[in-house]
């Protein structure tokens, strides 16, 4: 199995490497320009002392003897060395050196190797009259010396306040993460049943999106729920009438073993009640569906082929009822939509039409494009029509009109209102003239 890695853990790791790398290039940065700080300093240091030395020897009297006994003055002393010719001839220098002059230049900065194996920083100077050459010399190891006592001055502070910084790293880690402790300390207190938005005070912004992620998903899932115990206490609800039915002609059945005709009619009756029943099953299943979550994008279809589909698949009830289905429509009607829940709408509007339509009647279905932006669809039956108060109460969940011989659940208006919202379509309900009964006509937008 797959280890979880840890969130703080990570943080504190590439933090500090962060930091590691930025301290290494810090110090870096500090002993290159130490180094050329250095140089520049000591090498201005040569070329004063150079230039001293050039100004003592202008005024100093010209004889054979040496100026100055160069004894060593200090433990360092060998570190440096110097050397004063005057017409080829040396006059002065330090212990250190030998009697040829140290350089080759006459002039400038050079770096050498003397007899000793070290290497030496030189400057050459020569005097106003040419007659004097001045040699300073400064050991490079000396520089090296320095730089590494400024190392040692400011490395070490910096070493000790690695362990106090991943400290505070760690503190400051574990605080910014805290949003998410407290997260999971309130999902650990919910209820299962418990689907409502979490609140979490003072969210930071990147908490917020997850936290937003979190509710939306809670969301969907209290609608889920929902639908699911709509479904459940409908279906107790509408189906404990046509099972009481199924069982009493059952009953019947069973009693009037004499009665042949009696007994045909209780088992005609409980075939009917068995398709009652799975007729609200079946549009309790269609609504609990179009209630939930639609994930389906638009897509173009064609609507004539789909009203063709679904007259014939209706086609066997209404011949058994002797009516007649109409289609009036262009080939090849285009439209963008869901056809799933345009096919539930239609067939729908169709079933009910020759439900609500007498023995004999026409129900007729059209659909042609308005204009660029709109699709119309009008289905039209020859039943007894709805009266405004009907009108005003269509759609209500197992709604039914009164005095009627249909049969129905009271479902189906239900779900075409449903889908009319998601579809965005605007139905408006009328009387048909030509056919004299209800007309439904659906207004499509096309964008």
């Amino acid at each position: 199995m797959r280890q979880h890695f840890s969130l703080q853990q990570r943080l504190l790791t590439r933090t500090l490497g962060a930091v590691l790398v930025v301290w290494f290039a810090t110090a870096a940065f500090v002993w290159f320009e130490a180094r050329h700080e250095v140089d520049e300093l000591l090498d201005a240091h040569l070329a004063q002392s150079a230039a001293l030395l050039v100004v003592q020897q202008s005024v100093t009297p010209d004889d054979d003897e040496p100026l100055l006994d160069a004894p060593t003055l200090h433990k360092y002393a060998h570190r440096v060395a110097y050397q004063v010719f005057h017409e080829d001839r040396l006059v002065m220098h330090s212990p250190n050196v030998a009697h040829t002059p140290m350089a080759q230049h006459t002039e400038g900065f050079e770096t050498i190797i003397l007899a000793d194996g070290q290497s030496w920083r030189v400057f050459a100077a020569p005097g106003r009259a040419r007659d004097v050459q001045i040699y300073v010399a400064e050991r490079v190891d000396s520089r090296d010396e320095i730089l590494r006592a400024v190392l040692r001055g400011f490395l070490p502070p910096l070493t000790m306040a690695l362990p106090l910084l991943l400290i505070g790293l760690w503190w400051n880690v574990r605080s910014g993460l805290q949003p998410l402790q407290r997260l999971r300390q309130v999902l650990l207190k919910r209820d299962t049943q418990t689907l409502a938005p979490v609140a979490l005070p003072d969210t930071p912004q990147e908490v917020q999106p997850m936290l937003d992620a979190l509710n939306d998903l809670l969301q969907r899932l209290a609608q889920r729920m929902e639908t699911e115990r709509r479904f459940t206490a409908d279906a107790a609800h509408e189906l404990r009438t046509p099972i009481a039915a199924i069982r009493a002609q059952a009953q019947v059945a069973l009693t009037s073993a004499s009665n042949d005709q009696v007994r045909q009619q209780a088992l005609q009756d409980t075939l009917l009640g068995c398709d009652r029943a799975s007729r609200v099953v079946e549009q309790l299943l269609t609504l609990a569906r179009v209630e939930g979550p639609q994930d389906v994008l638009s897509e173009p279809f064609r609507l004539d082929q789909l009203a063709q589909q679904i007259m014939a698949d209706l086609t066997p009830e209404a011949l058994r009822r002797h009516q007649t289905l109409e289609l009036l429509a262009p080939d090849a009607l285009q439209v963008n939509g869901q056809s799933t829940l345009w096919q539930i709408l239609l067939r729908n509007l169709i079933d009910n039409a020759l439900r609500y339509s007498p023995e004999g009647a026409t129900v007729r279905i059209q659909a042609h494009r308005a204009d660029a932006q709109h699709v119309v669809v009008t289905v039209q039956d020859g039943g007894p029509g709805l009266s405004s108060e009907d009108k005003a109460r269509l759609g209500e969940r197992f709604f039914r009109v009164l005095g009627t011989s249909a049969t129905g659940s009271g479902l189906g208006w239900s779900i075409v209102r449903h889908i009319a919202t998601l579809q965005h379509i605007q139905v408006e309900l009328g009387q048909s003239q030509a056919l004299g009964g209800l007309q439904v006509t659906l207004r499509y937008p096309q964008h």
